[in-house]
């Protein structure tokens, strides 16, 4: 992984994340401004993916486990298009908030492979 874009990915999903529960909390219902900011969560998320295909290859393996990242990185990419498509069945200020849920999910998950790619070998 590379670090700079891994603090990227947790920042931007972090204030998505913070939005989107403020938003909801205020009564918002699902907007482009929260479905959009999700949007950009998950395109992140996708050169995610490219990266972690083409880093082993350029000789920037993990030193964790791979498994446990790969596993990591699906999961994250799959979080928020399935928050967006709750979000888009039931139009409530709940789902907005929901979200932002996931949005803080992403975060956490990003930062937690960028550790497991980054693991100190034993």
């Amino acid at each position: 992984m590379i670090q700079w874009f891994a603090l990227v990915q947790v920042v931007v999903a972090v204030v998505v994340g913070l939005a989107c529960i403020a938003l909801g909390l205020a009564g918002r219902r699902p907007s482009d401004l929260s479905v959009g900011g999700l949007a950009l969560v998950f395109v992140l998320l996708v050169a995610q993916v490219v990266v972690a295909v083409v880093a082993p290859l350029a000789g920037n393996p993990p030193t964790g486990s791979a498994l446990e990242f790969w596993v990591y990185l699906v999961s994250a990419v799959l979080l928020p298009p399935a928050a967006v498509f709750w979000a888009l069945i039931e139009r409530s200020r709940w789902s907005t908030v929901i979200m932002g849920i996931a949005s803080l999910a992403v975060a956490v998950m990003v930062w937690r492979m960028q550790v497991i790619w980054t693991l100190p070998a034993l």
